[in-house]
């Protein structure tokens, strides 16, 4: 694998995130704990090895900058500034969420899952938006 396609990866990433949280949201629903309890971990595997790849990439390329022009502009800065202001909050949810949950403190973990939830859900979203902007739809030259 090549240090050029780590946005791709980054994207996919992204991708199983919200499949396997929107898919564990169901779970729990339905009073599935037990494929709700593998879903979350899923996720939390798939977020983590986004974000070292992502680490690694910026890293080593630093940051990309968006061509687009326009209301285009307009709106992938405003979906990259929501985008990184909620993806910080992540690192202390996500972990207070889990231990929660893996504890059985099912009332405290059910409170702060209904933040914790929407917000991985929309950063998970916003991160393929930002992909697909800046590698897809806007390429550099």
């Amino acid at each position: 694998m090549e240090l050029t396609d780590l946005p791709l990866l980054n994207a996919i990433l992204n991708t199983t995130c919200l499949v396997l949280l929107v898919t564990g949201w169901i779970f729990i629903r339905s009073g599935n704990r037990e494929a709700h309890r593998r879903c979350m971990l899923g996720a939390v595997l798939a977020s983590s090895l986004f974000l070292l790849s992502y680490l690694i990439y910026h890293f080593n390329v630093g940051s990309v900058k968006f061509t687009g022009e326009g209301s285009a502009r307009t709106v992938y800065f405003a979906i990259l500034l929501t985008h990184t202001i909620l993806a910080m909050t992540l690192p202390v949810l996500v972990p207070i969420t889990v231990v929660r949950g893996l504890r059985s403190m099912f009332d405290k973990h059910r409170r702060i899952a209904r933040i914790t939830l929407p917000v991985w859900i929309y950063v998970s979203v916003t991160g393929v938006l930002v992909y697909l902007f800046l590698y897809v739809w806007f390429p550099a030259s």
